[in-house]
């Protein structure tokens, strides 16, 4: 049974998004859950490193909209590392009412593998693509990887001001190889100063439809 905590609603470019009440938070922008996350996430970071390996944090799973994107859009020759972190997964009930296959017109097996990959274990989902998805809160994640971009996608600063702090940051920091990015959909000043403040050189770069700017950090 679907539970009142999320329900699965349309945003402005077609595409499904998930609201929490919990949180009162959408998960992606209302004017755009694909074009927000390719313009944040895909040409904002993954288009932006030309390695024949990219190795991807993703903090905030959410639907698996992000990771399907980088799938379809990573370059045939490239060897993705994709890990994930999510703290309150979606259930398959809410997850087989969201519509991406259907308007990137790609069949429902790529997505449904994402889907339904199994928490904890890595697996290739696609050729030369290696899922592993992490139930965990990012204030528990510690690890010695090395990654080329981090998509940091978690709620708003208003919803969890915990996880836009300077030793998040730091930690994020210590997780990224040298001039390597991460790249994130917030703007705020608040945001700015504590990735500055953790080491990062932050760049205000223009935002998708509905969002004057978004973030980039890059390790000097």
């Amino acid at each position: 049974m679907i539970t009142d905590k999320y329900k699965v609603i349309e945003t402005s470019d077609g595409s499904s998004s998930v609201f929490d009440s919990q949180f009162g938070e959408n998960f992606h922008s209302t004017h755009g859950a694909i074009a927000e996350s390719m313009h944040v996430f895909i040409q904002n970071g993954l288009k932006l490193i030309n390695s024949n390996e990219i190795k991807i944090l993703e903090i905030g799973f959410g639907t698996g909209l992000n990771c399907l994107l980088t799938i379809l859009n990573k370059e045939e020759s490239q060897n993705v590392i994709y890990h994930t972190l999510e703290k309150f997964p979606l259930n398959n009930e809410h997850i087989s009412l969201l519509n991406y296959s259907k308007l990137l017109n790609i069949t429902s097996e790529l997505f449904q593998k994402i889907s339904n990959a199994e928490w904890g274990i890595g697996c290739d989902i696609a050729d030369k693509f290696h899922l592993k998805k992490i139930n965990i809160d990012l204030l528990e994640f510690n690890s010695e990887e090395l990654y080329d971009i981090i998509y940091f996608d978690a709620f708003s600063t208003n919803t969890q001001p915990e996880l836009w702090t300077n030793e998040i940051f730091a930690k994020m920091f210590f997780n990224l190889k040298t001039n390597r990015i991460l790249t994130t959909y917030s703007a705020k000043g608040d945001v700015k100063r504590a990735l500055r403040n953790a080491g990062f050189e932050v760049f205000r770069i223009k935002g998708p439809i509905g969002k004057r700017h978004i973030l980039r950090a890059l390790k000097r």
